[in-house]
């Protein structure tokens, strides 16, 4: 080390912005994560919690190839680009059966290193020869290190005094690689194994609670949503959680099919995107380089914007600002919008997005359910949303209570807790109002024997704003102040 006398100051990468914590929307994405790049094999169908993106990176590993990798696309969009947290991924791609087995190939040896120059190479499965006809494999860490890049890509550097001479100019590698194309729509809606009982894919759901002691807000399957096999599975799981949750999922329609916006509300019926808890984007969006999927962004604003408003989901999404410049097809045409044809496909239960005033935003307040369900409850996101989130609260602050005496202080326990708590959602904002009954008629005693009790809750949630009319007139009688002294 050189010699130091004075005051030195070192830099370090920019940190990735400060998370805020939203778990009212809590997503669980499943899809494929370049596992070969984690630490270790683990996460293979089974849930991760991650709270930063660095976690989610050692455990899953990152490329930068989001069609292939799509969990990846996920964890930039909520970490990096919006700063929520946490997040539940799911990784299907398994790296005993997605899987590409090499022949082998011949890396050149520059500057002290050989770079094999593609991705996904397994490193367990990486065998290096002096050159194809060798029968002498070389030793790893005797003979050479091997490592990943920035990239993905393995380096390979032989090491002093080894058994690769310092004037050798190739190398002869081996190697399995991951083949994100080998995962299906089976992959990702997984099962139950027979002789195990282990679940895979979206089965996988019904784990996190149980898990993590967290309440699944929002299931998202980036690429794969547009499956209408995957979406009719997706709209199922997110209906019934352990029995009593609920949530919403956030899908996408296929824009190669639906290159039009005339053509998307048809796209949507044929394939029965029209669920109450469900919200579907149009078309795909792009900030430089980077294209996502319109639900993968949207689920991240909706989390942005529920840490906003005390992590309770009753703001809208819609008229908040994207992280995008441009609207694009998947073939990579760009598209926009006038107000008029977005308002069209607002009508149409799909959410799409707008450059009109103030930039881009998410434009859309309707679920895939509307126009064909007006209900309020079911049509509107935020009232959808808030329904849920009332009624997984409800069952997580008075599980505590099931299996207490039924008598005149449990019932005025559970009527007046709750009451206080709408009463306080009420005064923020969240509510316009709320309260909750024990009713004689909804209680005979032939149940209450039974040991059945019921409560009534009735709710009113704000609807959003969505149409602010003014009615301009020319008022003449504002002429007499001409002659005004």
């Amino acid at each position: 080390m050189a010699y130091k006398h004075g005051v030195y100051v070192g830099e370090v990468p920019t940190s990735i912005i400060s998370p805020v914590e939203a778990t009212a929307g809590l997503q669980v994405v499943v899809g494929t994560a370049p596992i070969n790049l984690a630490e270790s094999k683990e996460y293979v169908n089974k849930p991760l919690l991650a709270y930063s993106y660095s976690e989610a990176v050692q455990a899953l590993g990152y490329s930068n190839d989001w069609d292939s990798y799509t969990l990846c696309e996920a964890m930039y969009t909520a970490f990096s680009l919006y700063g929520v947290t946490p997040i539940v991924f799911i990784n299907v791609l398994d790296p005993s059966s997605h899987v590409e087995e090499a022949t082998g190939s011949t890396v050149d040896v520059l500057n002290g290193k050989a770079t094999i120059n593609v991705e996904g190479v397994l490193l367990d499965t990486l065998k290096v020869k002096l050159n194809q006809v060798s029968e002498a494999e070389l030793i790893k860490d005797v003979d050479y290190t091997a490592s990943f890049d920035d990239g993905g890509k393995v380096i390979i550097a032989p090491i002093p005094g080894g058994g690769i001479p310092a004037e050798q100019t190739s190398l002869w590698a081996s190697y399995s690689r991951l083949d994100p194309g080998k995962v299906t729509e089976t992959d990702i809606i997984g099962g139950v194994d027979i002789e195990t009982g282990d679940l895979t894919g979206l089965e996988l759901m019904n784990t996190v609670f149980p898990k993590f002691g967290l309440v699944p807000g929002t299931l998202l399957v980036p690429k794969f949503s547009k499956k209408p096999m995957v979406e009719a599975v997706m709209k199922a799981k997110v209906g019934v959680i352990n029995t009593y949750f609920k949530a919403i999922a956030l899908v996408d329609v296929d824009s190669t099919e639906a290159n039009n916006y005339t053509k998307v509300a048809e796209w949507k019926n044929q394939n029965n995107y029209t669920a109450a808890n469900e919200v579907v984007c149009w078309p795909k969006i792009a900030l430089g380089d980077n294209v996502f999927h319109l639900s993968t962004q949207l689920a991240s604003l909706m989390n942005h914007v529920d840490s906003l408003y005390g992590d309770i989901p009753y703001k809208s999404p819609s008229n908040e600002a994207l992280q995008m410049n441009r609207m694009m097809l998947e073939d990579g045409k760009e598209i926009n919008l006038g107000p008029d044809q977005a308002a069209y496909l607002n009508g149409q239960g799909i959410v799409t997005a707008l450059n009109f005033i103030g930039g881009w935003r998410a434009w859309g307040n309707r679920t895939g359910t509307y126009p064909a369900v007006s209900d309020v409850k079911d049509s509107f996101i935020p009232v959808r949303r808030m329904h849920n989130w009332v009624a997984n609260t409800i069952i997580l602050t008075t599980w505590q209570k099931v299996d207490d005496p039924t008598n005149r202080r449990l019932i005025d326990t559970v009527v007046d807790n709750l009451n206080i708590w709408l009463n306080g959602l009420t005064a923020e904002g969240a509510l316009i109002g709320g309260r909750v009954e024990f009713r004689s008629e909804e209680n005979p005693i032939t149940d209450l024997l039974n040991g059945i009790v019921r409560f009534h809750v009735f709710l009113a949630e704000p609807t959003p704003a969505e149409s602010i009319e003014f009615t301009l007139e020319f008022d003449a009688t504002y002429y007499n102040q001409l002659f005004a002294v």
